[in-house]
């Protein structure tokens, strides 16, 4: 048995495959599959520890962005493009996997177009309530579709497709012990938690925002401010100085980036989280925290829009719209979520209810069971 994965570009693409390879793992084990090889397939590996714990063997494919705007690279990712899929179909040919997997994303076009050439059958997974171009493209010929956002499903054939959720990592689908997490980040027991998550790049906007906002949240506050790897040291520097003999200074806790661990016991600590709504809105779903969801509004297909009123609707949100996103506001509604107790409440309620958990494991199980029957 041997399943391909791809998808790539960011963590919203690459972390949802680790979550499915997981579960494939899991049921390999227990029902003693025998010669099962699991590949990635992609334009860059973005986390080689985490493929090699999951057994993962990686071939790399060139790939080019698809801009929507005009670039000049738009030219030269053509050829790369072009140089992607002839190498996607050598490569395929030489695995002949019996199933490919594919999480979408500009990575995921030369695996899934040398799929269709060699009639391997293909699964794909929509994240968003939009889908991307590749996704939308490969669902005219995938033999099944995944779906995190129900909406997504008025864009692909009805009788192929299902709302499973989003697969999360088995690390962080369940937060910490709230206890345990204050003591991990040796926070107060009396003060609300609340955890800023950028994405995997930091959002400067958010960042800028939080920044401004900082002496007025870190009076009754504790924050963990996930900012992005490139923007750490700028904004733990300019922290510095807006906090400056601040009292209740130690309340603000800045981090490049979130790993699973530290994700997980910001989960457990959250009173609430602000966040962007791309893939981390299911990961907050299954975590049952109320949340500010801040939309980019330069999307495909505005879906990270869509993603926010979409969860909003089912009364697990607020929204802020770029446009309105100052210190002022976003403090203000800080204080208003925290302060309304019931309203607490049925948030996390509604978040719970949103949340469909599982996915990674009903992906998993018909990816094998395709698998074993391409075998026969």
């Amino acid at each position: 048995m041997k399943i391909v994965f791809t998808g790539g570009g960011t963590g919203g693409h690459f972390y949802p495959v680790i979550a499915v390879a997981q579960k494939v793992n899991q049921i390999i084990d227990h029902e003693h599959i025998l010669g099962a090889k699991l590949y990635y397939v992609s334009d860059d590996p973005f986390d080689k520890k985490m493929l090699v714990e999951n057994e993962l063997m990686f071939e790399q494919v060139s790939a080019g962005k698809m801009r929507t705007y005009f670039s000049l690279k738009n030219f030269s990712d053509i050829f790369k493009t072009f140089f992607g899929v002839i190498n996607a179909i050598f490569k395929l040919f030489s695995i002949y996997p019996d199933v490919v997997f594919s999480k979408g994303g500009y990575a995921s076009f030369p695996v899934i177009f040398a799929a269709r050439i060699l009639r391997i059958p293909v699964i794909i997974h929509e994240s968003d309530s939009v889908p991307g171009r590749v996704n939308k493209w490969a669902g005219h010929f995938a033999k099944k579709i995944a779906i995190s956002f129900p909406e997504a499903a008025e864009y692909f054939p009805k009788e192929k497709t299902a709302w499973t959720g989003q697969p999360i990592l088995s690390e962080v689908e369940h937060p910490a012990l709230h206890n345990e997490a204050l003591e991990y980040f040796k926070f107060e027991e009396s003060l609300p938690v609340i955890v800023i998550i950028g994405g995997s790049q930091g959002a400067e906007l958010i960042n800028n925002t939080i920044l401004d906002a900082l002496p007025r949240l870190t009076k009754n506050y504790q924050i963990i401010h996930q900012t992005g790897i490139k923007n750490f040291e700028t904004v733990s520097g300019q922290a510095e100085v807006v906090l400056g003999g601040d009292k209740h200074k130690s309340r603000y806790l800045p981090l490049s980036y979130l790993n699973q661990l530290v994700k997980k016991m910001a989960a457990g600590a959250a009173s609430l989280i602000v966040s962007r709504a791309g893939s981390t809105i299911s990961e907050i779903a299954s975590w049952g925290v109320p949340s500010i969801i801040i939309p980019i509004t330069t999307t495909n297909g505005d879906h990270q829009r869509k993603n926010a009123f979409s969860y909003a609707r089912a009364g697990a949100c607020s929204v802020i719209e770029e446009a309105n996103m100052t210190a002022n506001i976003l403090s203000s509604e800080i204080e208003r979520i925290l302060g309304d107790k019931e309203g607490c409440e049925r948030m996390i309620q509604s978040a719970k209810a949103f949340s469909k958990p599982g996915a990674a494991e009903k992906i998993a199980r018909e990816l094998v069971d395709i698998a074993l029957s391409h075998e026969k």
